[in-house]
């Protein structure tokens, strides 16, 4: 699998092991059987990568440690790059739809790129202000009051991975239509469905740890974009005022 010994884990019962299979003659594989638990260490080996995904979306346990300790998806900076600008698409996308001008020499239509770009930055601090809310709150409860080892990197990792649903807003936003705010509103339970999940997985805790964390994450994303929002949104704004 590309990964040093002893750093695999058991998708069943998260205990580790020194290896997922063994090889023997003639291309011979042998899943290894985790000695905790007498389950295979990682059944997913043996998946196609389309049935694995299923299963991520769909939220299973097993799936995520399979991906985030048992795999080398190091894709997590450049997943996170391609889901800001799904999400600075949609916010263009809004911001054109409600501010049309109709004067064709209107300074404002040089600055529609320069808006995207605004879009992008926005997205890119509150997604920033998502994950510092919750490492934060994770060192401090785990790591600090609990005494706990927190891994912020591996942590930061799956926060990014599991942000994927994004993508779906692209979709959202081509077949535009009445229920476009609710597909928009699932789409963001999705995400932080995957984000708790996720948190879930990596610190081997309760479901209740991981949604707190997660709701301490929205609340400071919500006041990032509560502050960002005093500032003028647009070049439109900048020049009107």
């Amino acid at each position: 699998m590309g990964k040093e010994e002893g750093v695999f884990r058991c998708i069943e019962c998260n205990q580790s092991a020194t290896e997922l299979h063994r090889d023997y003659s003639n291309g011979i594989l042998k899943i290894t059987i985790c000695e905790s638990c007498q389950k295979p260490v990682d059944k997913y080996i043996e998946y196609d990568p389309v049935i694995i995904l299923i299963d991520a979306i769909l939220c299973k346990t097993q799936a995520f440690k399979h991906i985030l300790f048992n795999t080398c998806l190091n894709i997590h900076w450049k997943l996170c790059v391609f889901c800001l600008l799904c999400e600075a698409y949609l916010r263009w996308s809004q911001l054109q739809g409600s501010g049309q001008s109709s004067d064709p020499a209107d300074i404002i239509r040089y600055t529609k790129e320069w808006d995207f770009y605004s879009m992008f930055g926005l997205a890119a601090f509150e997604l920033s202000a998502f994950c510092g809310g919750v490492l934060c709150f994770l060192w401090g409860l785990v790591g600090c009051l609990q005494g706990g080892d927190v891994e912020l990197g591996l942590l930061l990792r799956a926060l990014l991975l599991s942000c994927y649903g994004k993508i779906l807003l692209i979709p959202a936003v081509i077949w535009e239509h009445d229920y476009s705010p609710l597909c928009l509103g699932l789409i963001k339970l999705f995400v932080l469905t995957s984000n708790s999940q996720a948190i879930r997985v990596i610190l081997n805790s309760s479901r209740r740890l991981s949604m707190m964390a997660v709701c301490v994450g929205l609340v400071s994303e919500t006041c990032a974009a509560w502050a960002v929002e005093r500032l003028p949104r647009t070049f439109e704004d900048i020049f009107t005022f």
